[in-house]
This record gives structure tokens, C-alpha cells and sequence, in this order.
């Protein structure tokens, strides 16, 4: 994408990074009184994908964490649910994920505005997932979160911090 900017006239607002790209045209006709901009669109676009998959993420990892942690448990207790079944736990669980979930869908719509959540979901589903696996090869009944919320939130940690937004 090029835009013209006159080089002895009122320039076009440009973002910083993309002054320092100002390089002069000298086309025929011309006496190299215009400039052109060169936006690396490559950059741009990259900038533009990551943004776009880290909103996509943030929706899909709130609309999980608001409605997807309950069936889950129901649907395959040995990867979701700790045994004995613990209902207070349970309650206590849902209605934190289920907040958060919220959170990350209202996140989705500027996220670079809310660095700091979607770092405290990342990391602490890191943090989370890894207690987990701890807790699951020191007892061999839950096993079966070695292939269900641990993974789960360890996808999760990782796309976030891999796709959060620069300061």
C-alpha cells in the first residue's frame, strides 16, 4: 500500500514507524518533489492477523471458560473433575472461570487494553495446569487430566502469551 505525502506541502498524519519509511519518488515527470511511503505490508499485515487471532482466541477461550468448563465436567469426569466429586469445589471453580469468561469476551474487543488480563490468563492457566500435573501423577485416578484440563490449559497459556499484544 503507498501513499502519497507532498514533500513541500501539509503532510498526511502518519504513525511514527511509518515516517521513517518516507522514501523519495522519482518517477518521469517528476522533479522528486513528492514522497511515497512505503508501508512494509508484511508488518502491517502480520500486525493485523495477530490482532484478528487474538481476538478470535479470546472469544472462544471466554465463551469455553463461561459455558464449556460445566458440560465438560459432566461429559468426561475423568479429565475434568477430581474424585471424589466435590460440589463446593465445583461451584467455586465454575463461578471463577465462568467471570473470567466474561472478562476475556469483553478483552476481545481491544485488546491491547487489557494487557494485564489476558497475562493473568495466560499465565495463571500455566501455573494452574501445572499444579494439576503434579497433583494427577502423584495419584493414579486422575490420570485422565493428563489428556483433558491440563492440555487444555496449557493451549490456552501458550496461544495467549503468544499472541498478546506488544506494550
Amino acid at each position: 500500500m503507498t501513499y502519497a505525502v507532498r514533500h513541500r506541502g501539509t503532510a498526511a498524519s502518519l504513525p511514527d514507524p511509518a515516517l521513517s519509511k518516507l522514501k523519495p519518488s522519482t518517477r518521469s515527470g517528476n522533479s522528486g518533489s513528492r514522497y511515497h511511503v512505503h508501508i512494509a505490508n508484511e508488518d502491517l499485515e502480520g500486525t493485523m492477523n495477530r490482532e484478528r487471532a487474538l481476538k478470535i482466541v479470546l472469544v472462544v477461550v471466554g465463551l469455553i471458560f463461561l459455558l464449556g468448563v460445566y458440560p465438560s465436567m459432566m461429559l468426561w469426569p475423568s479429565g475434568w473433575r477430581w474424585q471424589p466429586n466435590q460440589p463446593e469445589y465445583e461451584q467455586m471453580i465454575l463461578g471463577v472461570y465462568a467471570t473470567l469468561g466474561i472478562f476475556l469476551l469483553l478483552a476481545a474487543r481491544n485488546p491491547s487494553e487489557n494487557r494485564s488480563l489476558i497475562a493473568f490468563t495466560a499465565w495463571s492457566s500455566l501455573v494452574h495446569a501445572a499444579i494439576m500435573a503434579v497433583q494427577s501423577f502423584q495419584h493414579a485416578s486422575e490420570h485422565g487430566h493428563l489428556l483433558g484440563d491440563i492440555p487444555a490449559l496449557v493451549i490456552v497459556g501458550v496461544a495467549l502469551i503468544a499472541l498478546a499484544p506488544a506494550k
